[in-house]
């Protein structure tokens, strides 16, 4: 009996399709919560329409209300960031499935998901509280959920644009354009290992796109432009043939538009 006929092979193929619908349904899950804007006095439909923010009250930071911010951060950044870790996460599927050690091939990468996405909720925490500052200090509308400062608005497109084109996001936005090398010379055995290998990739691509995540704060947290906008940038990055050219014309026009709000 051939490889590819054999119930092994067939196994085999169900693992990858169990992690592409599980990842589907992931990012589906995640885009509907926040276009929905659950827990949230308005909708990211709403708040991208500037006459029904003109109706929005000022929300109070309760205890509850900033777990409901760091969801809306969190769900978010799944939303925008699993699409461009998905060729990885596939990736580590099929290389798991080729060792003859490895067992529990979905619930491997279920784990290593689940580390990439626990760096994202640190950013997403991280973000939660800037945004209670900035707020707290009136640098940001509670209503429009973006900066009210000129000079902080255009020091955000700047050192945003300046990011692109230094070695840490370089050396980031290497590592998520190439992973073999990371998931074979790096590779750790087991379900803790599957974890902590979710973490340190989830390390590489904050490093590549935190600074990216923070022009929400210039055009709005919940304005859906933004949210795809930089979704569909961060994912032609990564994943397209010579995608650093096209990080480094953002980061042109990113310092040009920093530049323009400025003067």
């Amino acid at each position: 009996m051939s490889l590819t006929s054999s119930p092994i092979e067939g196994l085999l193929r169900q693992d990858r399709w169990i992690v592409i619908i599980g990842l589907s349904l992931v990012v589906i899950l995640a885009a509907l919560y926040t276009v929905l804007g659950i827990g949230m006095q308005m909708s990211a439909i709403e708040m991208t329409d500037r006459k029904s923010m003109s109706m929005m009250m000022p929300a109070l930071w309760t205890p509850g209300y900033f777990i409901l911010v760091f969801l809306m951060w969190w769900v978010m950044m799944i939303a925008m960031m699993v699409p461009s870790a998905a060729p990885t996460i596939l990736l580590y599927t099929a290389l798991n499935r080729h060792m003859p050690d490895e067992k529990n091939v979905a619930l491997k990468t279920g784990l290593f998901l689940l580390g990439y996405l626990t760096i994202w909720a640190a950013f997403s925490l991280f973000a939660s509280l800037l945004q209670w500052l900035l707020e707290l200090r009136g640098l940001a509308s509670p209503m429009t959920m973006m900066v009210t400062s000129k000079y902080l608005g255009s020091g955000i497109l700047l050192a945003a644009g300046i990011y692109q084109f230094t070695p840490l996001k370089r050396a980031c936005l290497n590592h998520c354009r190439e992973p073999v090398r990371f998931l074979t010379e790096r590779r750790r055995a087991g379900k803790t290992g599957a974890f902590l290998m979710g973490v340190e990739h989830g390390k590489f691509c904050l490093g590549c796109c935190w600074f990216l995540m923070a022009l929400l704060f210039f055009g709005g947290i919940m304005n859906l432009y933004w949210i795809a906008g930089l979704a569909v940038f961060v994912l032609f990055e990564k994943l397209v043939p010579n995608g650093h050219w096209i990080g480094y014309a953002g980061g042109f026009a990113l310092v040009a538009a920093g530049g323009y709000v400025l003067l």
